[in-house]
């Protein structure tokens, strides 16, 4: 059975992006060791654009063979023509009530019950399914949520989009992994006990 991982950057304070959603700031955070860190443990997260410039465009999918992306997470790549970011990957969703068509023949939409519909991709043979973003879309499967690997950035934002919106509700975590990189990025895998 595949496993659902929420693999997202942070900020030390815990936001995913911007009050608007906006997450570029990361950008100004990443050093050469953390981007060597990425392209050996986990390819396939970045983009086609990204894979071409960093010499990886062939590079195979390490943990995840499917990503699944709320549509204001898609939106900036497909205003900047992108419209198959992770065309590298067999199975690419995204989740909208708006969109009726996919904007590329590589991208299957969901919409209705999303958690049935995730626990049906998870019944599947295969690698992982990497829960790209963002915060609603988290909220929504939080209970599906199976690993978080969780990308924290060295810097402070006081306000912006968190992780989740999911209310209070303890949900144990078990530490499975942690990589401490020398920009100050720390690579934090949780599993979840169930």
């Amino acid at each position: 059975m595949r496993k659902l991982t929420y693999f997202i950057a942070t900020t030390v304070d815990g936001f995913i992006g911007a009050p608007d959603g906006d997450g570029d700031f990361f950008y100004s955070h990443l050093d050469a060791e953390f981007v060597e860190h990425l392209k050996a443990e986990y390819p396939e997260t970045i983009a086609a654009q990204g894979r071409a410039q960093l010499g990886i465009a062939d590079a195979p999918p390490k943990r995840f063979d499917a990503v699944l992306m709320g549509r204001a997470t898609y939106e900036p790549g497909l205003k900047a023509g992108m419209t198959s970011p992770y065309g590298h990957l067999p199975e690419q969703y995204v989740v909208s009530r708006s969109l009726t068509t996919p904007p590329d023949p590589q991208v299957r939409l969901i919409s209705g019950d999303l958690p049935a519909r995730v626990r049906e991709l998870k019944a599947r043979d295969g690698l992982g399914i990497w829960l790209c973003g963002g915060a609603d879309l988290a909220t929504q499967l939080i209970d599906e949520i199976d690993e978080f690997v969780v990308k924290t950035y060295p810097v402070f934002a006081g306000t912006g989009m968190p992780m989740s919106r999911a209310g209070f509700g303890v949900r144990p975590l078990e530490l499975t992994g942690v990589t401490t990189l020398g920009g100050g990025q720390i690579v934090s895998t949780y599993r979840r006990r169930r």
